[in-house]
């Protein structure tokens, strides 16, 4: 498994357990729904920056999101 596709499914894991949406978590990043999709499928990379933005509006580290 490519890292994107690791990155995505740890995302998705833990916006699951957080009980969120796709869409609450792009409204918090001010992103379209198909973005967050994307990321998650291993479609679309984040920069360093989206992915520390991601952690804090989801409320883990950013070392939670890349273990």
């Amino acid at each position: 498994m490519d890292i994107s596709t690791k990155f995505g499914k740890r995302v998705k894991a833990i916006r699951l357990k957080k009980r969120m949406s796709q869409g609450d978590v792009a409204k918090l990043l001010d992103v379209h729904r198909t973005y967050v999709s994307k990321i998650e499928r291993g479609i679309e990379n984040m920069s360093l920056k989206g992915i520390e933005k991601l952690a804090k509006a989801i409320g883990v580290s950013v070392g939670e999101l890349t273990k």
